[in-house]
């Protein structure tokens, strides 16, 4: 396993990446006004997009929030240990679903 400054580092810079995404997807998610004069194809198009958008804001904020749990649990001693197995779970795991507790095998 990664010395712990080196994955605060990673958790770090993963956050500051999420939090960017999550500032995106705000502005991209704003409501689109009625009284926009748009055609009824194009407003379906960007009512779809709208859904499309606020979906990966809801993953992002998820991303972010359980970034952030890792982050604060990074000096416990059961940080990156599978709650289920007791292994070790890889860096790699705990970056691409930080809210995860479980391996990979224990997740199926």
């Amino acid at each position: 396993m990664m010395d712990k400054e080196k994955i605060r580092e990673l958790l770090n810079s993963e956050i500051v990446k999420t939090e960017g995404q999550v500032v995106r997807y705000t502005d991209l998610a704003q409501p689109i006004s009625p009284d926009n004069a748009i055609g009824r194809v194009s407003r379906m198009d960007a009512i779809n997009n709208k859904s499309i958008v606020d979906a990966a804001l809801l993953k992002a904020k998820e991303r972010l929030k359980g970034l952030k749990s890792s982050l604060d649990k990074l000096d416990g001693s059961d940080f990156g240990v599978c709650v289920k197995c007791k292994n070790n779970i890889p860096i790699e795991r705990i970056l691409l679903a930080p809210q995860s507790s479980f391996c990979v095998n224990c997740a199926r």
